[in-house]
Formats: structure tokens, sequence, C-alpha cells
């Protein structure tokens, strides 16, 4: 039996970038196509509501990826696992490239930035993937060591201590968003909800390993990058800077585990695409085709 490769199960990945106000327009025209195509969401109506413009993208990035691909919308449906693992099948495929055709995906956001990691091949390994994304900031007026304390429970005490261990605050919160973007990623990965202890997970990002309840989590590959964005606020907009610190987890059944760092923006693009709401709200009409 061969050994599974990077190249096995390609890793391709969508964001949107909410960099402006949207307008009634807009929403509407969202929550159209949604309401049309994609069935098994179910989102309220509420246009003056961000978090429900934000489901509305959300939940449109599958149809941009089949729309990418050239797929109509009436010739591929969504599945799901009992656990809220998501796959795509199509039809009208020979059953030879059937079995290797499935899309598995997850979707994830964190204020300003939402996104969608998918790969393609067997079903029982496409949907082993999972995307974390959180803003590197403190929320609010909140003071980093109360914020770090408010994560606590997420973590072990190894982890704690290598968060802590930085003079620079921004060094601390930046591997505080790293240590809970590999939790978040890995936890969606295997369909976990809400209330799995993210402490049972620990990662030794300096010493490149990682266990779950104490098994070291062989056969895993993290994909860490960070993005900066650039997004216009308030009744008369000005642009405001955030960053986001972002991980993909996929299970390839590998024999090693892997962490892999994107520093390097042209390395990024190879396998991270990035849109605003521009650019996602031009391409409506070509979504329900």
């Amino acid at each position: 039996m061969a050994t599974p490769t990077y190249q096995d199960c390609p890793i391709l990945v969508w964001m949107i970038s909410l960099n402006r106000n949207y307008s009634q327009e807009e929403y509407d025209a969202c929550y159209a196509l949604v309401k049309e195509c994609v069935t098994n969401v179910s989102i309220e109506y509420k246009a003056t509501d961000p978090d429900s413009f934000r489901s509305l993208l959300l939940a449109m990035l599958p149809l941009l990826m089949m729309r990418h691909r050239r797929i109509p919308r009436a010739k591929w449906r969504d599945c799901v696992t009992t656990n809220g693992k998501h796959w795509i099948e199509q039809d009208d495929l020979p059953p030879e490239k059937f079995l290797h055709s499935m899309i598995g995906y997850h979707l994830a956001q964190d204020q300003s930035l939402l996104g969608m990691a998918m790969t393609q091949g067997p079903q029982k390994k496409v949907i082993n993937i999972g995307l974390g994304i959180l803003a590197i900031k403190v929320p609010g007026r909140t003071q980093l060591s109360s914020y770090i304390e408010s994560q606590q429970h997420k973590l072990t005490p190894l982890e704690l201590e290598a968060i802590t261990r930085p003079q620079n605050h921004a060094d601390v919160l930046r591997r505080l968003c790293i240590i809970l973007t590999l939790k978040s990623s890995y936890a969606k990965a295997i369909g976990q909800n809400a209330a799995f202890d993210w402490a049972r997970l620990e990662f030794d990002v300096d010493k490149k390993c990682a266990t779950a309840d104490g098994h070291a989590l062989t056969g895993w590959e993290f994909r860490l990058y960070s993005a900066k964005l650039g997004v216009a606020r308030g009744e008369e907009p000005k642009i405001i800077e955030e960053e986001y610190q972002c991980c993909c987890a996929f299970f390839r059944g590998c024999e090693e585990l892997k962490f892999v760092w994107y520093d390097d923006p042209k390395q990024l693009e190879t396998w991270v695409q990035f849109i605003n709401i521009d650019q996602m709200t031009k391409v409506i009409p070509k979504l329900s085709a």
C-alpha cells in the first residue's frame, strides 16, 4: 500500500475580507441566493445585522468554489456526516472517478475574515479538514494578562509557559493565537463541537510535536499563516489594519506530523486566495447557474 504524499488531496483555501460596510441591496442579493441554492442552512433575514451578512457570505463560499470548477449547481449536492463534517458529491461521473471526486470542506470565521478550506479525494479522507481563524488582538479594553487568563482553561501548563515566556507583549499574543488556531483547526477537522475540552490537546510548537490525550498526532499536517487586512469602518469610513492568525489542519495518514509555515506571500498564493465583498457580490448572478 502506497504511503500518502504531500501531493495527495491538495488543499485550497478561499478567504473573504469584509473590507467595508455592505448595502441593503447586497444583503438582499446574498440572502436570495442562499435561500435558493443553499438548502442545508437556514439564515433569518436580518439586513441590519453584520453577523447575518457574514453567515450569508460564508454559506456562499461552496457555491463560489464549485462555480470556479465550472460545475453547475444542479450537478452537485452538499452532504454532511452525523458530526457535522461536510463533503460535496458530483453527479454524472463514471464509477472509477466518482470515489475520488469527493470534496471535503470546512468553513470558519472571525470578525472581518471568513474562510473555507477544501480538498478533493476519497470521502473518508477529505472530511478530515479544519480551518482556524483568530484576530491577533486583545478583545476590547481587556489587558493581555486577563485575556490569557480567560483562555487558560484551553491550555496545558507546557503551552502556557511557552506562550508567556517572551517579554514582548506582541510575541506573547501571537504565540497564544497560534496555539488557539492549531487547536481550533484540529477540533473542527475531527468534527468536535463547542463542548470539546481543548486542554486534551497539547502543541509544543518549538519541538514540532503535538498530542491528543497523550497520543502523538501522527499523520496530521498543520499549515500556518497570517493575514493582514485593511478594512473600512465607521459612518465616515476610516481604514483600519487588522491581522489574523490562520491554521489549516488535515489528516494525511502519513508517518509523521508536519507543521508548515507560510511566511512568503508568493508561496501562500499557491493555495490561498483572498477576495473581498465587491468580488463576491459581483459574481452572484453566476453562482446559481
